[in-house]
């Protein structure tokens, strides 16, 4: 299996996991920087990570990323309808449960 060495000397192997790419990202630039890595130091190391990929891992990996973030996407929209849904719920001073009794 076709592995990838981050600038920080840690290497990843290429089996089509994007969570463990995260986590190592996360790992090696957010945590090894004790969360004062900047956008520079992350997209270096993203740049340097697509570079070490071949047209077949790339693509399987753009996949990965576009399902996950839209799932995330998603998540994220249905959350403030139901947070919308809840403050208006809230607001009702008609004495009445949810349930319209």
């Amino acid at each position: 299996m076709k592995r990838i060495k981050m600038l920080t000397g840690h290497e990843i192997p290429l089996d089509g996991d994007l969570l463990l790419m995260l986590e190592s990202l996360y790992q090696e630039v957010s945590l090894k920087r004790e969360l004062k890595a900047t956008f520079d130091d992350m997209m270096g190391e993203i740049v340097n990570i697509v570079d070490g990929m071949d047209e077949q891992a790339r693509r399987q990996y753009l996949i990965e990323s576009l399902f996950l973030n839209t799932v995330t996407y998603e998540n994220e929209r249905l959350g403030a309808y139901m947070r919308k849904l809840t403050s208006r719920n809230e607001g009702d001073d008609t004495g009445r449960d949810r349930t319209g009794s």
